[in-house]
């Protein structure tokens, strides 16, 4: 029974991967001016649906975004041989990475149009290793305060199978984008 339950949570995952490539648009960035337009949900919803590029970080980490709701954000990717490092796991820098845009992002989702952020502090425990035979991957991120000047949000780096490899969490500053 179990082995049915992770085979249908990894077509599930597989499945939505493939849903949101086949949406993205090209990578490319946008200018601080441009993204203080739009409200974040509008931000990550056209991204999501290809009107908006999708950050490059994501083709050059091969991860992509798969859920947001305020206050919450999901990337999925696939750690391969081009993350190890030289003793043959993937550098420590992948989950990081994973982790740094999950919580940023789930910060991004609670804020007003106009308003930005930039990491202040990152912290990062690593659980246990991923390798090319851990399959793909979750990073979610989830905020935990919001305030007038800074943020603060938890992530987490699971597998299908719920077995965790890292957490993180992160205090983010808040910014005026339209100064």
């Amino acid at each position: 029974m179990q082995n049915t339950s992770r085979q249908e949570t990894l077509a599930l995952w597989l499945a939505q991967e493939q849903t949101i490539r086949a949406r993205l648009g090209k990578s490319g960035s946008m200018s601080l001016a441009d993204v203080a337009q739009l409200t974040p949900q509008a931000f990550f919803d056209g991204i999501g649906n290809g009107e908006l590029p999708h950050p490059p970080i994501g083709e050059l980490m091969d991860f992509v975004p798969i859920e947001w709701s305020p206050g919450s954000f999901v990337f999925q990717g696939t750690p391969g041989p081009q993350h190890y490092n030289p003793l043959g796991i993937v550098h420590g820098g992948y989950a990081a990475t994973l982790l740094d845009s999950c919580m940023g992002c789930s910060v991004h989702t609670r804020l007003q149009q106009g308003q930005g952020y930039t990491t202040l502090d990152l912290r990062i425990s690593y659980v246990r290793a991923l390798t090319d035979k851990t399959g793909p991957i979750r990073a979610e991120g989830t905020v935990v305060h919001l305030g007038r000047s800074t943020a603060l949000a938890e992530g987490r780096i699971y597998d299908v199978d719920g077995r965790l490899y890292a957490t993180g969490t992160t205090t983010c500053m808040i910014l005026d984008m339209n100064r």
